[in-house]
């Protein structure tokens, strides 16, 4: 059994417009993955594609107009969707962890910050206000905070951006979780510690077996602390596999597109970079959601497409030409 398994989500906006009709925005079409213990997933596709939406349907942390319409989100075969909120706040922050990538939003302006990482860290586990604070300390130290006994007397507007991100990893990781969402999480810090926090979390998947999902824009990132990367488009996965089988040997058109727009291909091949403008998630094509974009589109793409597996095991793509070599941009 995979500790988590994400099968057929549909994740849709559902609102009433300016002209009282009821509109909908099919956000997740259909997203099905799983995620062994020990390993990391990697999610990627361009703004709207629906990674971070897929996080926070496993999290159970929609709010109004998005609702889950359909599917089955399964953690260690409990299936989370229709979860009380009880029982979903037992899960978040405890043995279900999200790194988030707004800090100045997700910590409490008016608590100090040493105060949050104990009362998280309280609310699941057993153990006196001495314990925690020393728990808290050695988890500051961790992700990098200089003079973490100090910092956790700061106030949160006492804080530079970078350091309040990794408060915020200090805090998702305090109780060791055995699944790991994090969403951006070294948005606002420089290179060198972004590459401090992602050989920790790179560590503790390994050293923990806790299983861990990073959304993120940068492909750098996946090829080097991802075991397996899953990219979607239009609230769709397209292809998935090993890293080393989805950028050795992309299928979809799109997920060749996005290698070819990584900063390191324009730099050999400036003036190819493709222009993928975002779908209108309100008014999606029949059949393949990319032919409007693809160059690669024929007849044969108005029908829906097949998930074909192609290449190494587990690699598979959503293309009626998948089963064709493909080559990176």
């Amino acid at each position: 059994m995979s500790l988590l398994e994400v099968e057929d989500l549909h994740t849709h906006f559902i609102a009433r417009g300016l002209d009282n009709r009821i509109r909908t925005a099919r956000a997740l079409n259909g997203v099905s993955f799983a995620l062994e213990a020990g390993r990391t997933l990697g999610l990627v596709g361009e703004t709207g594609a629906g990674k971070s939406l897929t996080a926070l349907s496993i999290m159970g942390l929609l709010r109004a107009p998005a609702r889950i319409v359909a599917g089955a989100i399964r953690f260690e075969g409990r299936d989370l969707v229709g979860a009380s909120e009880d029982e979903l706040n037992a899960l978040r922050g405890g043995s279900i962890a999200l790194i988030v990538q707004s800090p100045r939003t997700s910590l409490d302006p008016l608590t100090r910050v040493g105060d949050q990482l104990i009362a998280v860290h309280r609310a699941h586990r057993q153990v006196d206000a001495a314990a925690a604070r020393e728990r808290a300390i050695a988890m500051l130290a961790s992700v990098g905070i200089p003079d973490p006994a100090r910092r956790m007397n700061a106030w949160p507007h006492e804080l530079s951006g970078g350091m309040a991100q990794r408060i915020l990893i200090a805090m998702a990781l305090i109780n060791e979780p055995r699944l790991l969402i994090a969403d951006e999480p070294t948005t606002g810090l420089d290179v060198t510690v972004q590459a401090q926090v992602l050989d920790l979390l790179r560590r503790l998947v390994r050293e923990k077996g806790i299983g861990a999902i990073v959304i993120t824009h940068d492909l750098g990132v996946v090829a080097h602390y991802c075991d397996d990367v899953a990219v979607m488009y239009a609230g769709s996965i397209v292809e998935s596999g090993s890293v080393r089988a989805v950028f050795g040997d992309p299928r979809h058109p799109y997920t060749r597109n996005l290698i070819a727009s990584t900063p390191e291909k324009l730099q050999v091949d400036r003036g190819r970079r493709p222009a993928v403008p975002p779908p209108n998630l309100y008014a999606l094509p029949d059949g393949c959601h990319y032919r409007d974009r693809c160059p690669d589109a024929a007849e044969l793409c108005a029908q829906a497409p097949p998930w074909i597996a192609v290449g190494d095991p587990g690699h598979c793509a959503r293309c009626h030409f998948a089963s064709r070599q493909g080559t990176a941009a």
